[in-house]
């Protein structure tokens, strides 16, 4: 065949020389092997292409900016909502200049800081198990005076919310976690996860009744999804159930009881998804191991300290400016 620059060379032969030819086009896969050509035909001459057409480089996403507030909760200082505060108080700044709106995007390579202090690195995110008490009210801090369930944690650990609601008189397993991200996560009813709950209560329930509740039922208007409920045992006046569900509305197990004419007199929540209550003593608070984090939720992977369960009394870190807490009011549930 002839040679020239409107010519290509014909490979053939074996399949180590069609290899050959292969690379020599640079014809190759996406792991880096050359493909095999049986031919290679005549090409025609190549257009010039000119320098403003040329291939460009191509590009990374430009990288998401976020509000402020919501970076400063992240990095543990306090609240989002306290963030905001911050913010309105002048307390804030970016690069060194004080912002004044909650509004403000930053990006990572900005410099963010509180009083004159940079943010402390963001934690990986953490989950533990407590057992709350009945008598203690889900919330920060109680107008009243009355205890909640910050005031029975232990010291020296990160800024922590609770996964949902226990109402005042309810007990059982409450989740903490440390991360905005990973509550919010938790609380959808889009998980799927089941909240399951023993219940003891006043009256004799009908079979049938809660057979129903698995279809949801509506009551003063207010509609509940399906509920599992089932009788363990009745003695006396008393009955135990276990009802399982997914949504949590507020009160939603003693008010859907109390439409059935059934009076709740204890009700203890024994797991959240694939967390269980065990044999967590009351007041209790245990870590959930990073790798049974990484397993059931796919984060925590970075987590520095490692595969560790047990009490959770994390050291304060030095450097780091004292946390903002405000009042805010919070709905019970279950």
């Amino acid at each position: 065949m002839p040679s020239g620059p409107h010519h290509c060379t014909m490979a053939s032969g074996s399949v180590k020389a069609r290899k050959t030819a292969s690379r020599a086009a640079g014809i190759v896969s996406g792991r880096g092997e050359a493909h095999t050509v049986d031919h290679v035909f005549p090409c025609r001459s190549r257009p010039t292409v000119p320098p403003s057409a040329a291939a460009q480089p191509v590009m990374s996403p430009p990288e998401k900016a976020e509000r402020i507030a919501k970076v400063i909760a992240r990095a543990g200082l306090c609240s989002r909502r306290d963030a905001e505060r911050l913010v309105a108080e002048g307390r804030v700044a970016v690069d060194g200049r004080v912002v004044d709106s909650p509004a403000t995007t930053v990006l990572a390579e900005n410099r963010v800081t509180v009083d004159g202090e940079a943010l402390p690195m963001p934690e990986p995110a953490r989950l533990w198990r407590f057992h709350k008490p009945a008598g203690v009210l889900t919330t920060a801090r109680d107008p009243q005076g009355r205890r909640t369930v910050l005031d029975l944690l232990p010291p020296g650990l990160p800024r922590l919310m609770p996964v949902g609601r226990l109402d005042l008189n309810s007990e059982g397993l409450l989740l903490f976690t440390n991360d905005g991200g990973l509550k919010r996560r938790l609380e959808l009813p889009a998980t799927g996860w089941k909240r399951r709950y023993r219940v003891r209560v006043y009256g004799r329930p009908e079979p049938r009744q809660l057979q129903a509740l698995g279809r949801g039922i509506t009551v003063a208007g207010l509609d509940y999804g399906p509920i599992a409920a089932a009788i363990d045992s009745q003695s006396g006046a008393n009955a135990w159930l276990t009802m399982s569900l997914t949504e949590g509305k507020n009160r939603e197990i003693r008010r859907v009881c109390e439409h059935l004419g059934l009076k709740v007199n204890r009700l203890i929540r024994v797991a959240y998804g694939p967390f269980q209550l065990g044999k967590l003593p009351q007041g209790g608070l245990e870590e959930v191991p990073a790798k049974v984090l990484r397993e059931q939720l796919g984060t925590g992977a970075d987590n520095p300290a490692g595969d560790r369960s047990g009490s959770a009394k994390a050291k304060p870190r030095a450097g780091r400016p004292a946390r903002v807490r405000a009042p805010r009011r919070r709905s019970a549930a279950s």
